[in-house]
């Protein structure tokens, strides 16, 4: 049986754990952190993702822990709505919903269902080393181990794609973002509703979770790394969106100082390939996004599902590398495209660009936005 190293225990490094151990193969995962935590906020879960995590076994605990989500409203910094999805459409077509988690319990779900001893912490990987046969990865411990593949899923600034992939670094997306996790009952928010309001000032977010919580964003245009923004309280971000309706500025007042969250919003040029040798990359670490689509997380899920069935199925672990290339180079090429797309549209900063788009987006029929994400849904892992 081969010995299977993952690197990284992000969502995608776990939920490829939880695959191979379903699947029969014996994989280690090692991680650099003390303790296995999710940094984050909320995210989406669409019904391919929700797919993926019922195929890995857990699905119905995301259902237990998420919120529903039906419908997508798109409105202007005054409130007015220019567009909308009704995703229960989608969810009938493909029998599944879309569902929102925070970060923390998606991470937790995945965790709890892999085999104990099978994470090892405080394990930060500096270096590895190919020679035909294995792979020697290296830690900053001094330590190191040897597999006959490695899975890197070490993020958007993986060590191993930088490494193997010239000019790969991540690409600033053009905009900063700020993102917090509050408790409300405005009723201008309904519970299975989630909300953009486009502005000039910038773009605010509001995603609903479980039990009366809002995941909110906001993003402003600027250069990347301006320490005027990265030095922001939550007060200096409501200011920014004083245009905007009040409930916004209440939501971000409503944060605490030590839980708002402020991050640069990066993506990774498409990759042509992901394996490169006994080593194979997954999640961020392969395809990078800004999430605009909401579909980080789910990509990464759908690598672990593709991947694990791949080696399953293979005669040799070159075969698997291509079948899993196949299925996802293409498509998470198509994702990251869109979605930096989406991004640099909903970012618009001048006035007169801003009235065209809205004007020119309130005429599209929403039925055609349905269809422009339906791609996305229509993934079959059998």
């Amino acid at each position: 049986m081969q010995n299977i190293v993952i690197i990284g225990g992000g969502i995608g490094g776990l939920c490829t754990a939880l695959m191979l151990q379903k699947n029969g193969f014996r994989a280690e995962l090692y991680e650099s952190a003390t303790s296995i935590k999710a940094i984050g906020a909320g995210l989406g879960v669409g019904s391919n993702a929700l797919r993926a995590l019922y195929e890995a076994g857990v699905g119905h605990q995301l259902e237990e822990k998420g919120n529903r989500l039906d419908y997508m409203i798109f409105q202007n910094q005054r409130g007015k709505t220019l567009n909308q999805m009704d995703l229960t459409k989608l969810a009938d077509e493909f029998r599944l919903s879309s569902y929102t988690i925070h970060r923390a319990d998606l991470h937790n779900i995945l965790f709890r269902a892999i085999k104990p001893g099978t994470v090892h912490l405080k394990k930060k990987c500096v270096d590895f080393k190919q020679d035909g046969e294995k792979v020697t990865v290296f830690f900053e411990d001094g330590t190191n181990v040897q597999a006959d593949i490695v899975i890197a899923a070490d993020g958007i600034h993986s060590m191993f794609r930088t490494r193997l992939v010239q000019n790969s670094q991540p690409r600033y997306a053009g905009y900063t973002c700020w993102r917090g996790v509050v408790s409300t009952d405005d009723p201008l928010i309904h519970s299975h509703t989630a909300y953009e309001l486009w502005g000039q000032e910038g773009r605010f977010g509001i995603v609903p979770l479980k039990d009366n919580r809002i995941y909110w964003f906001a993003c402003v245009n600027t250069k990347p790394g301006n320490p005027v923004y990265q030095a922001f309280s939550v007060r200096d971000v409501a200011n920014t969106f004083l245009q905007f309706p009040k409930h916004v500025t209440e939501l971000i007042e409503s944060t605490k100082e030590k839980d708002l969250l402020h991050h640069d919003m990066l993506d990774i040029k498409p990759l042509k390939q992901f394996a490169f040798g006994r080593v194979v990359l997954l999640g961020d670490a392969a395809h990078a996004t800004t999430p605009n689509m909401g579909q980080g997380a789910g990509q990464a899920m759908e690598d672990a599902i593709v991947l694990a069935k791949s080696l399953k199925e293979s005669q040799s672990y070159e075969e698997a590398f291509r079948q899993y290339e196949r299925e996802r180079v293409t498509r998470t090429a198509k994702i990251i495209t869109m979605s930096r797309q989406i991004g640099a549209a909903a970012q618009f900063g001048n006035p007169i660009a801003i009235k065209i788009r809205d004007t020119l987006f309130q005429m599209v029929p929403s039925g055609l936005l349905l269809k422009n994400f339906r791609f996305l849904l229509d993934v079959d892992f059998s």
